[in-house]
């Protein structure tokens, strides 16, 4: 595909407020929407009237999320949309593949083939949570997600494509000669299948990955469809692009095969000055406190009684072979404060915007500027948007930002196809049972 037939790749990150940690406080926000279905509902249309490919819920089992279940909030949002993919989060060190390949391929029937897993290894320590005495640590998180992975698409594949008949007059429902076992065996798992439903309309939901440590960028590389990453500047995004998609071909990969989409999270206004004062007003109602503990905490440092205008050092600073947790966020921070030396009141104020993501303040003919430059210059195939007040952050950027993108031929005018893969111009997989690297039996 030339890079004058490249389209755009829009996917909205669904939150009750907005991704500035302080738009709860906001008065033109309802957290009390937070668990509220028609909150999600009226977000869902939203961003399917603008035309994008997917919406997306983040999950995790950290202490007062106060979120909905991303299954049972999609399969919600399946029922009452028409076009826009449905992406959930769903960990791998606390989960089981066969949970985790019943309720996806179930999504996908329930949507027409809209669904996506955006596949984690789990960032924080919900040991607890689960009966373990304490969190894996990070590659060991990672060597298991990548078994993980396998064995949920050996069990979609565990149902030919033509396994279903359904045939009144011959009385066979089902051709047992096209439904197999798996068979897979090894230290973390013993899985037999076959799953108790027909593979996926998508053959596999798209699958998504987040992480931008060096062993996520060659799981991406193995196995992703699509990137949500952060960074905070097109240079480091470029970067980031060009690492990961050089990575496809020792996997027998093309490019077109990984969509990377970082994350941006815009404030908008008709005016550069009115959306800086919006900016500003978000600013005001950060917890400061929380936020230095929070900071603190990810990198290792006490800066409780670091004034709050004074220079960050990297000193007493934790390594990054000394993180379990995110390891690409906490690099993501040590590489601001060693790139531009900024305060402490600078660091809390551009990790309150979207955690790390890229920020964006000032009109929607500025932000479609800035779109088109990372898209036309290699730092981003499309862009996971983060809007940091919901709903009229989103409400702006469909109904100001999107005409603007189609006016310059760079996002499309109606929906090409009815599922999320056709959307994101992923081929649709055919079964591992077809490769001729498939083992009947697997023994690890």
């Amino acid at each position: 595909m030339s890079q004058q037939e490249r389209k755009l790749h829009l996917n909205a990150f669904l939150a009750a407020t907005g991704h500035h940690e302080a738009s709860w406080r906001h008065a033109d926000t309802h957290p009390e929407r937070a668990v509220d279905i028609n909150h999600y509902l009226r977000l869902a249309r939203i961003a399917e009237r603008g035309l994008l490919d997917s919406v997306f819920l983040a999950d995790g089992y950290w202490a007062h999320a106060g979120t909905l279940e991303p299954f049972t909030l999609l399969s919600a949002l399946a029922a009452a949309t028409k076009h826009i993919g449905l992406i959930a989060t769903v960990e791998t060190t606390y989960n089981q593949p066969f949970h985790v390949a019943r309720k996806f391929a179930s999504l996908d029937h329930i949507s027409k083939g809209r669904a996506g897993w955006n596949i984690v290894t789990g960032a924080g320590p919900a040991a607890a949570q689960f009966s373990r005495e304490q969190h894996p640590e990070h590659h060991k998180r990672y060597e298991s997600a990548e078994e993980f992975v396998e064995i949920v698409k050996r069990l979609w594949d565990s149902w030919d494509d033509d396994a279903v008949r359904n045939d009144k007059h011959s009385g066979v429902l089902y051709d047992e000669s096209k439904i197999h076992k798996i068979d897979w065996s090894s230290a973390n798992y013993a899985v037999k299948g076959p799953l108790n439903i027909a593979r996926p309309v998508q053959g596999y939901p798209v699958l998504v990955q987040a992480g931008s440590s060096e062993t996520g960028k060659e799981f991406a590389a193995k196995f992703a469809e699509v990137i949500f990453t952060a960074q905070l500047t097109i240079e480091e995004a470029r970067d980031f692009y060009r690492d990961v998609k050089s990575r496809l071909p020792k996997y027998g990969r093309t490019l077109a095969q990984l969509q990377i989409l970082p994350g941006l999270s815009p404030i908008l206004a008709d005016t550069e000055a009115e959306a800086r004062e919006l900016e500003q007003e978000l600013f005001e109602l950060i917890d400061k406190k929380g936020a230095i503990q929070r900071l603190s905490s990810r990198l290792g440092v006490d800066l409780s009684n670091h004034p709050l205008d004074e220079p960050l050092t990297l000193e007493g600073i934790q390594s990054a072979d000394e993180v379990s947790g995110m390891k690409s966020r906490h690099k993501l921070i040590v590489d601001l404060i060693e790139r531009e030396q900024p305060t402490l009141r600078q660091v809390i104020n551009t990790l309150a915007g979207a955690r790390g993501h890229f920020t964006f303040t000032g009109t929607p003919l500025q932000l479609a500027d800035t779109i088109e430059q990372w898209f036309q210059t290699g730092a981003a195939d499309g862009f996971n948007i983060m809007p940091q007040i919901y709903p009229s952050g989103l409400e702006t950027f469909v109904d100001k930002v999107i005409p603007e993108l189609q006016n310059r031929g760079l996002f499309r005018t109606e929906y090409e196809d009815t599922t999320l893969r056709g959307k994101l111009g992923l081929a649709r997989p055919s079964s591992i049972r077809h490769s001729s690297q498939f083992n009947e039996e697997v023994v690890i």
